[in-house]
């Protein structure tokens, strides 16, 4: 399985679980499927497709910004998310 099969499974199970709902108090999940390796041009990790500064900030970041980190990367992957399941 390919990594962006994996995190697209990833974000359908985290939004199944409603955690991109912004009503939820738990914490967002990090996207990592466990593919570590920078892209050649080393602008995002190729399993998570998170920016080295969103890795670096993920552990600090609120669930808002975790959300919008989640929007972005899923962008980034050309991963189709309906904009009810991620709310920052």
């Amino acid at each position: 399985m390919s990594a962006i099969n994996l995190l697209a499974a990833r974000a359908l199970q985290i939004s199944a679980e409603g955690h991109f709902d912004a009503e939820n108090i738990e914490a967002v999940p990090s996207p990592c499927i466990s593919v570590c390796r920078m892209s050649p041009d080393r602008s995002h990790c190729e399993g998570c497709f998170r920016t080295l500064d969103e890795i670096r900030i993920w552990s600090r970041a609120d669930a808002s910004l975790r959300r919008g980190i989640w929007a972005q990367l899923l962008d980034r992957a050309g991963i189709e998310v309906t904009p009810q399941e991620i709310r920052p």
